[in-house]
């Protein structure tokens, strides 16, 4: 990997169970990706440089072009590295909705589980980082009470995976793995690290239980560290391959070089400003100008994000 303006920087850290999700793609890709680590919980000053404010991980970096959410992280792994394609069938549309349920539904369920079972990482400082983050309570308390519901949810949610491997396939679309094996899988290897007695309920699920062990066997591609100084320096240095584009099609009449402000519409609602850029169904692009980095071109999905025109 020595052309690391072309590289993919990958802004994580070990235990995010977004992280895991693009990890297991790269995996299933068999791609070479640098691992910049960043703190858990805030500050996390070279991360909002590079993306303007936007502080959850994990972050996708390739040169001066940064991707933020798992959502727009996956697309462009695709359009970059589309061999083998992450998307098995037709039906591009349905993995794209597992995602979403796997994201918010199913992700909630999880949180509720393993931190009302104790998680070690729900010290005072986490907590006070995560209800920041989300603006309300993280009560731990109250989710050691809501447990034995939640864990009732947790394995409606489960049993609806398991059902879908009943057949004996290998995986989720077929004898292949793809998207949504990988964002199924997160959440199930989130709880196997924070909550060990997950391990019991997918034993009453062997169809899930097997399929689990096939997706761990994938592995994480081949990865090497890199300090965030060092991403740092690769965007300044680098310059975007995104063209301005116009949407026909743009609901809200948005044209690149509008400023706009973007900002997540469940929790992390930090806003990020820039100049527009390109923007379509699927995905906006702004652009922002630092003295630390230069011009540096931000990129967010459109499902699961507001746009403002400042």
């Amino acid at each position: 990997m020595t052309d690391k303006v072309n590289a993919i920087l990958f802004h994580q850290y070990g235990p995010s169970p977004f992280s895991e999700k693009i990890r297991v793609i790269f995996g299933i890709k068999g791609l070479d990706w640098y691992a910049v680590e960043q703190p858990v919980i805030m500050p996390k000053p070279e991360l909002t440089l590079l993306t303007g404010g936007y502080r959850k991980i994990p972050v996708l970096q390739i040169g001066a072009d940064v991707y933020c959410d798992t959502q727009r992280i996956v697309a462009e792994i695709e359009k970059r590295y589309p061999t083998p394609s992450l998307f098995r069938g037709p039906n591009q549309g349905l993995d794209w909705c597992l995602n979403s349920w796997a994201d918010r539904v199913f992700f909630q369920a999880v949180v509720a589980v393993v931190f009302g079972g104790g998680a070690a990482m729900a010290d005072e400082a986490f907590i006070a980082d995560r209800e920041k983050l989300t603006g309300r309570a993280f009560d731990v308390e109250a989710m050691a009470t809501a447990l034995p519901m939640m864990k009732e949810q947790l394995r409606s949610h489960l049993g609806w995976l398991n059902a879908e491997l009943q057949d004996g396939r290998k995986f989720l679309k077929g004898d292949m793995p793809g998207f949504a094996d990988a964002a199924a899988f997160y959440n199930i290897a989130f709880m196997l690290g924070a909550y060990p007695a997950i391990k019991d309920m997918l034993a009453t699920l062997p169809n899930l239980d097997k399929w689990v062990g096939a997706v761990h066997a994938i592995g994480h591609g081949n990865r090497t560290e890199m300090s965030r100084e060092e991403s740092l320096a690769i965007a300044h240095d680098a310059t975007s391959i995104t063209r301005p584009q116009a949407d026909p099609h743009e609901p809200n009449g948005l044209v690149p070089g509008d400023a706009v402000t973007i900002m997540a519409d469940d929790y992390g609602q930090d806003p990020i400003q820039g100049e527009l850029v390109t923007s379509n169904a699927h995905e906006i692009a702004i652009k922002r100008t630092t003295d630390e980095l230069g011009d540096v071109v931000i990129h967010f999905p459109r499902a699961g994000f507001f746009v403002i025109k400042s």
